[in-house]
Parts: structure tokens; C-alpha cells; sequence
């Protein structure tokens, strides 16, 4: 069974920092690229950061470029995103995800085969 399981979720005030993981198991996901993204009630899910599947490219959303860092250790079977000066505007559930697409699909959520169950961040103001 595949499964993709985010930790590091919390509640943290503003300005301080976060790091999610992503553990893999159940298969190898060192040929797939890795993003994650967040959603809040109400919302669509937010596309926050890719990684390929060798960790030599990454893409970011416009909203947390410069703050989050999106980084994969393919011998663990895991992803991580440190995540600095969070703003309250960054509360959401966040997930992992497995790409089955091209680098150039990074942003396409269909291509995102195996979805984590979510963590949930929380920054107070």
C-alpha cells in the first residue's frame, strides 16, 4: 500500500518557522518529482512548491518564494519544506505529492498521483 505521510504541522506565531515532512512508503518515489500544496476551507488547493526527482529543480509559488524551501532526501523516501517568516496568511492544510507528470506539468494537480492526508499549520497574528 502507498502511502505518503505529512508531519511537522503545528501552531506557530508570526514570523516563526515550520518544517514539514513527507514520509514515503509502500514504493521508491526517487524518479518522481515531489510538490506541496495547501488549502482552506472553502478554497481550492494551492500549489506551494515542486521538487524534481533528483532535487536539482525546485518552482515555487509567488506567495512563499524567498521563505519556504522545498528539499527531498531520495534515501530516506522523503520531502521536506522549511517553511521561515510564516505569516498568518500561510494557516492552511498542507499535503505532499507524488508527480507522475513532466517538470513542464509541475503546476497541473492531475498530475499529482498519491496525495498525502494533510498537516495542519496555524500561524497566529
Amino acid at each position: 500500500q502507498v502511502q505518503l505521510v505529512e508531519s511537522g504541522g503545528g501552531l506557530v506565531q508570526a514570523g516563526g518557522s515550520l518544517r514539514l515532512s513527507c514520509a514515503a512508503s509502500g514504493r521508491t518515489f526517487n524518479s518522481n518529482g515531489m510538490g506541496w500544496f495547501r488549502q482552506t476551507p472553502g478554497k481550492e488547493r494551492e500549489f506551494v512548491a515542486v521538487i524534481n526527482w533528483s532535487g536539482s529543480s525546485t518552482y515555487y509559488a509567488d506567495s512563499v518564494k524567498g521563505r519556504f524551501t522545498i528539499s527531498r532526501d531520495n534515501a530516506k523516501n522523503t520531502v521536506a519544506l522549511q517553511m521561515n517568516n510564516l505569516k498568518s496568511e500561510d494557516t492552511a492544510v498542507y499535503y505532499c505529492a507524488a508527480h507522475a507528470g513532466r517538470w513542464l506539468e509541475r503546476l497541473s494537480l492531475s498530475k499529482y498521483e498519491y496525495w498525502g492526508q494533510g498537516t495542519q499549520v496555524t500561524v497566529s497574528s
